[in-house]
């Protein structure tokens, strides 16, 4: 870690964690939408699942503008196709063709903005980071494996990988691997699920054990970020990829009404002062 006087008169590297969240994911685009129009610099990305998605297009150096576009014609078709077999419903190898086909770079050897994605080990539960080299489709497919619904993806060392979520929905202490200074994360499913109200079956009753389980995991987390958003999208479903529109608005509010936090933070460290160092760390940005 740098010393604070290595820091001063300088912006500090700003990294972006993002969450997993499926079709929530799309709230992300709205974050990078409110930092492309203030001339926020990301300097790195971690992302779990969606967000490996969305910052890996953003890392790769895909504009804004074609991130969003993306986004809003995104269906289930293009991530997954139907398989025989025995351990998913489905394989999401059509994703990785999909990043292929569509982002400027897809090696990490290649990106203009360091960037990691988190899987789980299927077999060990360890935490998997991929980044710094090999293929940038590969990384998002895994780290987008829904355990259950696709097939778990086999790496080069023979691990089955799965849907990082599992482990690291909120990949906070990964971008600071990566050397961001200052980081913003952005969890989609801090809401939980409004839409469902109180649960009238077993299913409900495990649907919501299980989102209190994940809010518990990522609440250290989003202690670590420096600001944490949380885009108000708990009334909106995981599966609904056709709301994109409200996904990515719900980002745009959030983002914007952190502005304040996180450019203070970026402010560079005058001479003599005690500058952004741990300042914001833990603060929570949410809408009421």
């Amino acid at each position: 870690m740098r010393s604070r006087s290595d820091r001063k008169g300088r912006r500090p590297r700003l990294g972006l964690a993002l969450s997993g969240g499926a079709a929530r994911g799309l709230a992300h685009v709205g974050v990078l939408k409110v930092f492309a129009e203030q001339g926020i610099r990301v300097d790195c990305v971690a992302g779990t699942s969606a967000g490996a998605l969305v910052g890996g297009a953003l890392a790769a150096g895909m504009p804004i503008e074609e991130i969003e576009k993306v986004g809003r014609t995104l269906r289930w078709r293009d991530l997954g196709r139907m398989t025989l077999s025995r351990l998913g419903v489905q394989s999401n190898a059509s994703l990785e063709e999909y990043v292929r086909a569509r982002f400027p770079v897809t090696r990490f050897e290649e990106l203009p903005v360091p960037f990691a994605a988190v899987a789980t080990d299927l077999q060990t539960g360890a935490r998997v980071v991929m980044r710094d080299e090999g293929d940038l489709g590969f990384a998002i497919r895994a780290s987008c494996a829904i355990p259950g619904w696709y097939v778990p993806v086999t790496d080069s060392e023979g691990r089955q990988l799965v849907d990082g979520g599992l482990v690291a929905n909120l990949p906070v202490s990964v971008a600071r691997a990566l050397g961001a200074e200052v980081v913003v994360a952005v969890d989609v499913n801090h809401e939980g699920a409004k839409f469902m109200g109180p649960p009238a079956s077993v299913i409900g009753v495990l649907l919501q054990s299980m989102l209190v389980v994940q809010r518990v995991a990522v609440e250290h987390q989003r202690q670590l970020a420096d600001v944490t958003l949380s885009p108000p999208v708990g009334h909106l479903r995981w599966d609904e990829l056709a709301r994109a529109a409200e996904f990515i608005d719900a980002g745009v509010e959030a983002a914007r009404a952190a502005l304040p936090a996180i450019k203070e933070l970026l402010e560079p460290q005058a001479e003599g002062s005690h500058g952004w160092f741990n300042f914001g760390r833990g603060r929570q940005v949410t809408k009421d």
